[in-house]
């Protein structure tokens, strides 16, 4: 299936003193998305951002908001959340033992509903969801910190996701969030993926708009980008 490559960089990774400044020039680079990481300290072992920070972002930002809620009770928030601003709203499977009503309720509160995998999850979980869903998330790190390396055995999981979308004529997004980096985007592009998050990639860059063009190049074939090198020659 071929679709856009999106890059979603993950503000995890910025550098909150001047989060505004990093929104800017992460828009200008070229990001289609911007990832927000809420963490509770509970269902991660970190603790992160709330309502007020996401309302305080969509006011600078001219992208839609990717909201991934790593928290146990995503349900009582699901309202905050969709208030202060946020245009995806993700849940993990983990988390929502009343999955169907949870991805009901974003949509109800006018966000676009995706659930998330841990690397452990079986996609099996997501069988009788998944023409619910406008987005699927592949975690290729266990949650809680930025850094981490991807887990290579997840991209037989992004592969069997792609497989399942396809066959249920989906046109969820598929996006893989953990140890992204431009040496492994091209495999897991492969492997059925159209949205990276990126967070140290682009954010611990010199380039950020060389390092988000080149993420979106790895979903190029090989011959295409060879021929895009060499009309530049």
């Amino acid at each position: 299936m071929s679709s856009p490559v999106l890059i979603a960089p993950s503000i995890l990774a910025a550098d909150f003193a001047r989060l505004a400044d990093e929104i800017a020039a992460v828009e200008r680079a070229g990001a289609d998305l911007l990832h927000v990481d809420v963490m509770d300290g509970h269902f991660v072992p970190n603790l992160t951002i709330g309502p007020p920070v996401v309302e305080s972002i969509k006011k600078v930002a001219k992208i839609p908001l990717d909201v991934h809620l790593m928290i146990t009770n995503a349900d009582a928030f699901i309202p905050e959340y969709a208030a202060a601003g946020a245009n995806y709203i993700t849940v993990h499977v983990e988390a929502c033992p009343h999955l169907h009503r949870t991805i009901q309720s974003i949509k109800e509160h006018g966000a676009k509903a995706g659930v998330t995998l841990n690397p452990a999850t079986p996609i099996s979980l997501l069988q009788d969801i998944i023409g619910d869903v406008d987005l699927v998330l592949i975690m290729s790190v266990n949650p809680g910190f930025g850094g981490q390396k991807f887990i290579p055995s997840v991209l037989k999981k992004v592969a069997g996701m792609r497989d399942m979308l396809d066959r249920a004529q989906s046109r969820a997004l598929l996006e893989v969030d953990g140890g992204v980096k431009v040496d492994n985007a091209a495999q897991i592009l492969a492997a059925g993926a159209n949205v990276l998050v990126a967070g140290s990639a682009v954010f611990s860059s010199q380039d950020y708009a060389g390092t988000i063009a080149a993420l979106r190049a790895a979903g190029q074939p090989a011959a295409t980008v060879a021929s895009h090198a060499a009309s530049h020659r």
